[in-house]
């Protein structure tokens, strides 16, 4: 993965963590990775927010993978090339990524890189997260994706070491 690029905890390769959170959760376990690995850290933010209320979320979340919808972002992510790493956060919203994360991998040209997803879950796990991410970053080298219980995200710690461990980051 060295390609003469240094960041001060991943060696050779220049990191950025880009995750979208609703309740919180996700933004726990971004901030945990980004604790470990260090580079650079940015929140998915849509230009119209969710709803508090979780039915009504779950209800627009539902509608809106089922007909492709891609909600605009106020997240700019400048100068993406220069990343050799890109961890990627979402809740597991309908057994994939939320659609704010849609969008930011539609959006970048994420070629050439490796791409690690991370997903809060309430019980299922990874779902089909990490074929979706693949087939939206298809250019990508797509790793060994992270699954947290949104239950258990703050005692996680452990956890995401071991993950970080094991991919050798």
């Amino acid at each position: 993965m060295s390609n003469g690029r240094k960041d001060a905890h991943m060696g050779n390769w220049k990191v950025l963590t880009v995750f979208y959170s609703h309740s919180g959760n996700t933004r726990e376990c971004a901030n945990q990775i980004h604790k470990q690995v260090g580079g650079d850290i940015v929140e998915i933010i849509p230009v119209t927010p969710y709803p508090g209320d979780y039915e009504a979320v779950v209800k627009q979340a539902k509608q809106e993978l089922k007909s492709g919808h891609r909600p605009a972002l106020r997240t700019q992510v400048e100068n993406i090339e220069a990343y050799d790493v890109i961890f990627v956060g979402s809740p597991n919203w309908w057994n994939t990524v939320a659609p704010p994360v849609m969008t930011f991998l539609s959006e970048y040209d994420l070629s050439g890189k490796a791409t690690v997803p991370f997903i809060t879950h309430a019980g299922s796990g990874l779902g089909r997260s990490v074929t979706d991410i693949a087939r939206l970053c298809p250019h990508s080298t797509v790793l060994e994706g992270l699954a947290v219980t949104g239950s258990d995200v703050k005692t996680a710690q452990t956890r995401v070491s071991e993950w970080l461990r094991k991919l050798d980051m």
